[in-house]
């Protein structure tokens, strides 16, 4: 088992955090950016898990061996506080596997989601102490054909597409230490 790094800056131990999630695909690893009971709390369907054997499950059975091959995390902008780091982001991906991360229960569509994401990420010494993610499921569910937007006021993928449209570049490339991102790459483009 590889020695645990310390990072100088929260949003540095958030970057590793996702970078293990989604590009490395490593439980193992994503779970040492953690405290030892961590949770996680998806809100709008209320997935996760809360300590470290639920969290590890969630991950290993529900999240990082689901992810779609074509899944990208795209960043939008970044707040960091004394212990904690909300990111905007939006998730795309095909999906052609079940994903119970987003849509639990559901069958492969085929159907291409494009979501925005707020991630709020706490920390203690150094680890993530838990997350909550927030998204739209709405909008995922007219997305991959199981709602009918027709007399709904809801957005679909135009929610993503606009927010990508009305953010000055992102507004991930500030420099300041509130408003700063800094995504290892390649997570803005398809993920191994």
């Amino acid at each position: 088992m590889p020695t645990p790094r310390r990072f100088s800056s929260l949003d540095a131990i958030f970057d590793e955090h996702i970078q293990r999630e989604f590009a490395d695909r490593d439980v193992d690893a994503t779970m040492e950016t953690m405290v030892p009971e961590p949770y996680v709390h998806c809100v709008p369907i209320m997935t996760g898990g809360y300590g470290r054997e639920e969290v590890r499950r969630f991950y290993s059975e529900h999240f990082v061996n689901q992810i779609p091959k074509d899944a990208t995390v795209t960043p939008i902008s970044r707040t960091i506080g004394k212990n904690q780091v909300v990111d905007e982001l939006i998730v795309s991906f095909t999906h052609d596997t079940q994903w119970d991360y987003i849509l639990p229960g559901i069958p492969p569509t085929g159907k291409r989601v494009e979501i925005p994401h707020i991630v709020v990420m706490r920390f203690e010494n150094g680890k993530v102490a838990h997350e909550h993610i927030w998204w739209d499921q709405a909008s995922v569910l007219v997305q991959v054909g199981l709602l009918d937007p027709a007399k709904l006021p809801i957005a679909g993928v135009n929610q993503a597409r606009e927010l990508m449209r009305v953010a000055p570049e992102h507004e991930n490339q500030s420099s300041t230490s509130t408003n700063h991102f800094s995504f290892p790459a390649p997570l803005g483009v398809p993920m191994p």
